[in-house]
């Protein structure tokens, strides 16, 4: 959606960020709230929030010591506004010294699970247990409260609450957005709807009719092209547009190459036999492969696909004639991991700020502010398979980013076939839709092995599971022995040139998903 669709449409909360390691999963707990919500930068200016007409604002935690120099600020109007605010951590220390209290620095550390002691259940405790577990994560704390300020909750003698009813301000020394504090999407939900009135407009059902007007709007009677990859998002994005502006959508499906074994048919029988929708399917793989011959760096494999790719695309635009809008399934954790204000670039994705100037079009993103499970559930709204909706998330660049090093077709060949039976395995073990992502990786390391009492010096492939909601944050898959076993098994007996399978233990963060 864009960001004008949702603050005419919907309520709207906002996040200011601080530099939170968790900021991302608070606009996700609001969001389960079916509230919408947005996230901005700590000194954006009161006037500008006020403008949108929040029903509330959310103070994120961070890494700073308010006593830092340049430690990060909000707008002091924001507090004289009669706006509900709940500052988290970092967002009520912030709160407590601007407003009068006493912020005791460094000091003892408290991080990790700790038991809180509820004293007063008239806001944002009410309906809760007077005991309760939360998660910690922070250095300085809050020593004294404001003049106005209740002390509603503690910990270790610790201040973990505070509250000023009559002006709707609360704050929050422990993290209720993550698992570790399981009962904090009560919390939200009751700031959200006893204190900001709100009253839960963020539906998938909203979603689709409020995304549907938009694009009608933006694109009028013009011509739209959809790059379509055969993911969800891209997926759900062509259908949106289509459902929007029906045959002025042509989608231009470029098979590069590096696609999962079986994905071209299906996208083609999905959308083209089925939805009906103008589908033209460009057959790249020669100039994509050549392109990527001799690279072995992931971000310049990135760059160059990412190149090629608008190459094709403005070649299939010019051949269609009068277009004037491309649609692409940005979401929002590819904006985040390609680099904002407030986060470092992780990774290029082809699709965020990647684009030539000599690609004229105008921008469609109907999904650029949602999440993967927000995405999915669009998708099911709009009729979309399963196998398209629940289908694991794949990379733009495809399995060119999981070929460590340089990619040859048989390398391709080799991963393909591997990624097919690790497929295979998980959804016959009835694993698929509890995983976010499982795939293999090929590595660059050949070892020794005996085969056929012969002896083999082969490839090796890495195997990827994760758990998680959305691309943000991850953990490996605690996979049964059994099925690890049948995977390898069957990888090393029909992967020709391959005799070692090894599993991937690393959690996101540190690591990334993807290995490139």
């Amino acid at each position: 959606m864009t960001e004008s669709t949702s603050r005419e449409s919907h309520e709207l909360v906002i996040v200011l960020d601080f530099g939170a390691q968790y900021g991302q999963l608070i606009a996700r707990r609001i969001r389960e709230c079916h509230v919408y919500c947005e996230i901005l930068p700590h000194d954006t200016p009161a006037q500008a929030i006020l403008a949108r007409r929040p029903k509330g604002i959310v103070f994120s935690g961070g890494p700073s010591s308010v006593y830092d120099d340049g430690a990060p600020l909000c707008d002091p109007a924001l507090f004289q506004a009669g706006i509900p605010i709940l500052g988290i951590c970092y967002g009520m220390q912030l709160m407590a010294r601007a407003l009068g209290g006493e912020v005791a620095g460094g000091g003892r550390r408290e991080y990790g699970k700790t038991e809180i002691t509820v004293l007063d259940h008239s806001d944002l405790f009410q309906g809760l247990n007077p005991r309760l577990i939360a998660w910690m994560s922070h250095g300085d704390r809050v020593e004294k409260a404001p003049p106005g300020f209740l002390e509603t909750a503690r910990s270790s003698g610790v201040l973990a609450a505070m509250a000023d009813p009559a002006r709707k301000l609360f704050g929050l020394q422990f993290h209720p957005e993550v698992v570790h504090t399981p009962w904090g999407i009560e919390l939200f939900r009751n700031f959200l709807y006893q204190q900001c009135a709100c009253t839960g407009t963020w539906t998938t059902e909203s979603v689709v009719a409020t995304s549907v007007q938009t694009i009608r709007d933006q694109v009028g009677r013009g011509k739209v092209v959809c790059a379509l990859s055969g993911g969800v998002d891209s997926a759900v994005t062509a259908a949106l547009v289509h459902q929007s502006v029906g045959d002025q959508l042509t989608c231009i499906f470029m098979d590069h190459g590096f696609l999962r074994r079986g994905e071209a048919e299906q996208v083609v029988r999905t959308f083209g036999e089925n939805f009906h929708v103008n589908l033209v399917h460009v057959q790249a793989q020669d100039r994509f492969l050549k392109r990527l011959d001799g690279v072995t760096d992931p971000e310049e494999k990135r760059r160059i696909i990412g190149d090629e790719y608008a190459n094709v695309l403005e070649e299939g635009a010019r051949k269609l004639g009068d277009v004037e809008f491309l649609a692409q399934g940005t979401l929002y954790p590819d904006v985040i991991e390609s680099g904002t204000r407030q986060a470092a670039r992780i990774k290029t994705h082809h699709n965020v700020g990647g684009l030539p100037e000599t690609l004229e079009l105008k921008l469609v993103e109907p999904v650029r502010l949602l999440f993967k499970d927000e995405v999915r559930a669009v998708g099911e709204e709009l009729g979309l398979p399963d196998e398209i909706v629940w289908r694991h998330p794949f990379p733009g660049p495809g399995l060119a980013i999981r070929i460590l090093g340089e990619v040859t077709p048989e390398g391709l060949d080799t991963l393909r076939e591997a990624d097919a039976i690790i497929t295979d395995e998980i959804m016959a073990a009835g694993l698929y839709r509890r995983l976010f992502q499982c795939f293999g990786v090929l590595a660059p390391i050949r070892s020794v092995g005996v085969m056929g009492d012969q002896r083999t010096y082969g490839s090796t492939i890495v195997l990827r599971a994760v758990t998680g909601d959305d691309a943000m944050t991850a953990d490996w898959a605690q996979l049964p022995y059994e099925v690890l076993s049948h995977i390898s098994t069957r990888i090393i007996n029909e992967v020709s040139g391959v005799n070692r399978v090894v599993y991937d233990i690393s959690s996101k963060p540190p690591a990334t998903i993807e290995w490139e």
